[in-house]
C-alpha cells in the first residue's frame, strides 16, 4: 500500500512474518469509528481470516488511542442514524457485521491497547482473544452514559471474563478503569510501558504464529464453544434493543450533552 492509500484509509492492513496487523487510522478523532472506518474495519477482520498465510493477527490504533467508540456526530447524531431509529419495529437486524467479522475470524486475535478503549473501542478489545495494555490504556462501557445498550462484546464475552458482578458493575455505570484495574479484574493479561505494547504483542503473535495452523484453528474454536457460546442472537437483540433505544428522548439527551459538553438530565422517556 502506499503512503498515500495507507493515509487515506481509516484502518490499515499490513503483514509480515505470518502475523496481520490491523490498525485503526482515526488519530485526529482518537480513532473514533465512523461508516467507512466499520466497513474497512470488518473488511480487514475477513481479509486475515480467510488468508492462508495469517495465523495470528494483532489489533490496536494509532496513537493517541486505541479506539474511542463511535464517532458520535456522525454515528448518533447524523442522518443515517436517524434513518435507523425509524425503521418499522418488524425489521430484525443481525449483529454488528464488524463484531462478527472480528469474532468469526479463525485465526488468534490479540488486541494491543495503546490508549483508550472505551464504547465500541472497548467492544473490539473484548473481541480478541487476548489483550496486552500500555499503562495509558483506559477501559469504559459507556454506553449507557448515551442512553443505549452495548454490543455483543459486553453482553456476551465481558461477563465470561471478569464475572457477571464485575461486569454489571461496568456496563450500569459506565466507569473508566484504568490498566491496573483491568489487569486486576483479568480484563487484560499484561500491562507494559506504553512504548512496548505492539512490540509485545507481535512478540506473542509471533510465538502464537509459529505453532501448526490447523490447530491453532481449532484450538480457538473449541475455547470460544467453551467459553462463550454462540454470539448471534444476542449479538442480533443487542443490535434490536440499540434500534429502540435510538428514538428515546434520553438517548438524544445523552448525545446532545456530549456533544455540547454538559452534564445530561435524563427523564427516562
Amino acid at each position: 500500500m502506499s503512503q498515500t492509500a495507507e493515509a487515506a484509509a481509516d484502518v490499515v492492513y499490513a503483514f509480515d512474518g505470518r502475523v496481520a496487523t490491523i490498525t485503526l487510522n482515526r488519530p485526529h478523532r482518537r480513532n473514533a469509528l465512523n461508516y467507512k472506518a466499520y466497513d474497512e474495519l470488518e473488511a480487514a477482520f475477513r481479509q486475515a481470516s480467510r488468508d492462508p498465510e495469517v495465523r495470528c493477527v494483532v489489533v490496536t490504533g494509532a496513537d493517541p488511542a486505541f479506539c474511542s467508540g463511535d464517532d458520535v456526530g456522525e454515528i448518533m447524531a447524523g442522518p443515517k442514524a436517524v434513518s435507523r431509529a425509524d425503521e418499522a419495529p418488524i425489521v430484525r437486524h443481525s449483529a454488528t457485521p464488524a463484531a462478527m467479522a472480528a469474532l468469526e475470524c479463525e485465526k488468534p486475535v490479540i488486541a494491543a491497547v495503546n490508549g483508550a478503549a472505551v464504547g465500541w473501542g472497548m467492544e473490539l478489545a473484548l473481541f480478541a482473544d487476548i489483550r496486552i495494555a500500555s499503562e495509558k490504556a483506559r477501559f469504559a462501557e459507556l454506553f449507557i452514559k448515551r442512553g443505549l445498550v452495548c454490543d455483543v462484546g459486553g453482553f456476551y464475552r465481558l461477563p465470561a471474563i471478569v464475572g457477571p458482578a464485575k461486569a454489571a458493575e461496568l456496563l450500569f455505570t459506565g466507569d473508566v478503569i484504568d490498566a491496573a484495574e483491568a489487569l486486576r479484574i483479568g480484563l487484560v493479561t499484561e500491562v507494559v510501558p506504553h512504548g512496548e505494547v505492539l512490540a509485545r504483542a507481535h512478540a506473542l503473535a509471533a510465538r502464537i504464529a509459529a505453532n501448526p495452523p490447523l490447530a491453532l484453528r481449532f484450538m480457538k474454536e473449541g475455547l470460544n464453544r467453551s467459553a462463550y457460546g454462540d454470539p448471534r442472537e444476542i449479538g442480533a437483540w443487542a443490535i434490536e434493543t440499540i434500534r429502540k433505544l435510538m428514538r428515546t428522548e434520553d438517548h438524544k439527551e445523552g448525545v446532545a450533552s456530549f456533544l455540547e459538553k454538559r452534564e445530561p438530565v435524563f427523564r427516562g422517556r
